[in-house]
């Protein structure tokens, strides 16, 4: 240092402890978590997609093969990687399939690519390649999609079962599709169509029986609610009925806990005890002075209560949950009601029919020939409690898939042949453009190509001979061209196999999929700040848990599952 130059003072930016990394080897790191996280559910693709047995800490286990419900299972704590569970989540929340075909797209553009990286390609030069390629594809598919016409009914029924039976076909329930796929149509067609509010729907699953003693109802079903003894000496059927719906409390207590009040005499507190009695008996003679055989409300209703109706013919139940209150209301008319007092004909519901009916251990409530019912209910029966939660997932997405395509009426064919078709497009538009960007988008396309690979794969086919099949049909216009799993050739017209999926369910997986690979591409820095105080004041964490949270954390375990220890002595 030459003499009599002040000493420059040491900037401190970050706070001690902070850990940085960035560069090209960040970027690398981040698409390896990415490729890692689609090799978890990369096996579940297709009509012979295989199951994931996941255990919680607490030792629940859940079996499923959805992409969004495994992700969102797994504790995945490195950054980027998250952004593909975020894709996921927001595809089933947007069109309710596709969840694992976005995964594999957004983790296969990053593979393909990354080789680019390593040879120093400037990632936004990347990034313009593949929005120009996934314009093109979403172009294409808006090109080609096919618009049934609603217009008649037989015809638009058979487009709409086709779609469910494609959702469900790499589903656990897959053996019963035109089962399931009759239910999820009238379930959807009973819905307003204008809205078609999926939430409308209720699903209660009940263990015992078999797959086929599923029902549904055209109405509202729901558990019997707890009761007193006095429910049993209500009536279990009516004709016609007159319903009305609370949110009010017929107990005692409801007066005695919520009021404090000193006297001096026995007679004071017994004209308080008589007034709390008045009270109640008020509330109850003005129900049944509304003319209302059933009486549903959201608070408790007490033994007294229950057995004022019971000695009355009326039926009651209290603490019906919020949801199920609100479809009823929706199938039967009238409105809740906050009070009992000035409670007129137009706030009351009616329905057909109600009866309290045994299904399996359970007795259920039910409402059916509704003159307002927008909404519907379905029972689902089943062996083992995770098996229903499965098959519940899978009607979701079912349900979802009609939903999108009772609204848009658009759709191309399924099991890879979109995929090929779009790759097939886009390798040819590539090659008419120079430089990088060429390369970029024949990445792109190659990269289009692992759904049908995949497919391929879990079906134990050998994907390159198919492949190449393929390509070749699509190279000569046979642009719906697809994977068969079950035929001996591997390859069919899936449009005219009738292996249809909704449009919608492709625009919006490439897109979500484009985002977050351009996303994952963008970021080139990993600033993570120093644990906080109170976190080191905890209990001391064994030897070693540091550095391995670490190395999970920066990618070097790629298994997605906080839960397995990396093989690294630390």
């Amino acid at each position: 240092m030459q003499r009599g130059l002040p000493m420059q003072p040491t900037v401190v930016l970050l706070k001690e402890g902070t850990d940085t990394s960035q560069g090209k080897a960040q970027l690398l790191s981040n698409i390896s978590a990415c490729l890692a996280i689609s090799e978890t559910v990369a096996s579940t693709l297709g009509p012979r997609g295989m199951d994931k047995l996941i255990v919680s800490e607490r030792g629940e286990a859940q079996i499923t093969n959805d992409g969004a419900t495994i992700l969102k299972l797994l504790d995945i704590v490195h950054p980027a990687a998250r952004t593909l569970v975020d894709i996921a989540r927001a595809q089933d929340a947007e069109v309710g399939d596709g969840t694992t075909t976005v995964v594999l797209l957004a983790a296969q553009f990053l593979k393909e690519v990354r080789g680019y990286i390593e040879e120093g390609v400037s990632p936004h030069i990347i990034m313009k390649g593949f929005r120009q390629a996934a314009q093109l594809a979403i172009d294409h598919i808006k090109s080609v999609q096919i618009t049934v016409d609603k217009s008649d009914p037989v015809l638009f029924r058979s487009l709409l079962m086709k779609c469910a039976s494609t959702s469900m076909s790499s589903k656990l329930i897959h053996s019963e599709k035109p089962f399931f796929s009759n239910m999820v149509v009238d379930a959807v067609q009973s819905l307003d169509q204008d809205d078609l509010n999926e939430s409308l729907i209720g699903v209660k699953k009940i263990p015992g029986g078999g797959m086929q003693d599923s029902l549904l109802i055209h109405g509202v079903a729901f558990k019997k609610t707890f009761t007193y003894a006095g429910a049993e000496q209500q009536p279990k059927s009516f004709r016609d009925p007159l319903i009305v719906s609370l949110n009010v409390e017929l107990e005692l207590k409801a007066e005695k806990d919520n009021a404090e009040v000193r006297v001096e005499a026995v007679s004071d507190y017994q004209a308080i005890v008589d007034a709390e009695w008045e009270i109640i008996y008020r509330k109850l003679d003005a129900i049944e002075k509304t003319g209302a055989k059933i009486v549903l409300s959201k608070l408790p209703i007490g033994d007294l209560a229950t057995q004022w109706f019971a000695d009355r013919d009326i039926f009651c139940a209290g603490r019906v949950p919020a949801d199920d209150l609100q479809r009823v209301v929706q199938a039967v008319g009238g409105s809740v009601q906050s009070t009992c007092s000035d409670i007129r004909r137009e706030h009351l519901g009616t329905c057909g029919s109600y009866e309290e009916r045994q299904i399996g251990g359970e007795r259920y409530n039910i409402f059916t020939e509704c003159p307002k019912a927008k909404t519907c209910t379905l029972l689902l029966r089943g062996g083992a409690e995770q098996f229903i939660e499965e098959v519940e997932r899978s009607l979701h997405d079912a349900i979802m898939v009609v939903k999108r395509a009772v609204k848009n009426g658009d759709v191309v064919a399924g099991g890879g042949a979109i995929e090929m078709d779009l790759s097939s497009r886009i390798r040819k538009h590539a090659l008419s453009i120079p430089g990088k960007l060429q390369l970029v988008m024949i990445a792109f396309a190659k990269a289009l190509e692992i759904i049908p690979r995949q497919i391929c794969d879990n079906a134990g086919l050998d994907s390159t001979d198919i492949l190449n099949k393929l390509r070749m049909k699509h190279a000569n216009g046979e642009k719906w061209f697809g994977v068969d799993v079950d035929g001996p050739e591997g390859i069919r017209n899936n449009l005219d196999a009738f292996v249809w999926e909704p449009s919608l369910v492709k625009l919006n997986a490439i897109s979500s999929a484009t985002e977050a690979a351009c996303l994952i591409l963008s970021v080139d820095e990993t600033v993570r700040g120093p644990q906080s105080e109170a976190q080191n004041a905890g209990p001391k964490a064994p030897p070693g848990t540091a550095q391995r949270a670490l190395r999970e954390e920066a990618g070097e375990c790629q298994g997605g599952d906080r839960g397995r220890a990396c093989n690294y002595e630390v």
